[in-house]
């Protein structure tokens, strides 16, 4: 089948500005926590992010995401009590040092955030039979990540914070948000202005862990594969480009 003119996507070559800023944009994403602000978020930035999140990439075209907007304070304070709940069941479940270490961390910004936001996956959205999902039944889950991704990274470039709520039982969420049976709460965000963006993500600059260098995540041909000598000129500029990056820069 032969494409006409009117069906190929218009040429688009990103200035060197726009792409400095793109990758400034993934560079600078943070997962925020405790610098958000009380203030209101426009309703054009709301649904430019979502229109993004929406534009997200799905096997079969199935978009399987909704996005359910909770900005009731009545909502908001249940769901917060779920974290609790659960933070204080994760908390028990680390020793020693890294116990007080968790208990000093700031995990959520529910109450702090004007706007919370969980984005759910609804696993029959495109019938049993999904071109795509055949042999990975997992697509429409991962579909819907790249959902969450998206909205990330369009709220970062307009100035937003999001925060990811991951200590909370899927049970609770789908208790106070009434969500059907086939449906799973994929991502549960809090969404906002912030004072300020952190240089470095949270759980490193507080020493949890730290990024882990590229080189030792990049295989060839198989798992664990080595590079041979014609790849340590590339394995040598992926260390340039993570130092790089380390600086908010590209190599």
């Amino acid at each position: 089948m032969t494409e006409t003119a009117a069906a190929r996507q218009s040429e688009m070559t990103l200035s060197d500005q726009d792409r400095r800023g793109l990758y400034r944009t993934i560079l600078g994403r943070r997962d925020v926590r405790g610098q958000f602000l009380p203030d209101a978020i426009d309703d054009g930035v709301l649904a430019r992010i979502l229109v993004a999140a929406h534009h997200a990439p799905s096997v079969g075209f199935m978009q399987p995401w909704s996005f359910i907007i909770i900005r009731s304070p009545e909502q908001r304070a249940r769901v917060k009590a779920a974290f609790d709940r659960a933070n204080t069941e994760a908390a028990l479940m680390f020793d020693g040092e890294r116990a007080e270490k968790y208990r000093a961390l700031k995990l959520e910004g529910i109450l702090d955030a004007p706007v919370n936001l969980c984005i759910t996956c609804d696993r029959d959205r495109a019938g049993p039979v999904v071109l795509g999902r055949t042999h990975m039944a997992e697509m429409d889950l991962y579909s819907t990540v790249c959902a969450v991704e998206n909205l990330w990274l369009a709220a970062r470039a307009e100035g937003l914070g999001v925060g990811w709520v991951s200590i909370i039982e899927p049970a609770a969420l789908r208790t106070i948000l009434d969500l059907p049976e086939r449906v799973v709460p994929v991502a549960y965000l809090c969404l906002g202005k912030v004072s300020h963006f952190l240089a470095q993500p949270e759980l490193e600059n507080k020493g949890w862990r730290k990024r882990l260098p590229l080189e030792e995540l990049v295989a060839f041909d198989r798992f664990n594969g080595p590079g041979g000598a014609g790849d340590e000129a590339f394995i040598e500029r992926m260390r340039q480009a993570q130092q790089a990056a380390e600086k908010g820069e590209l190599a």
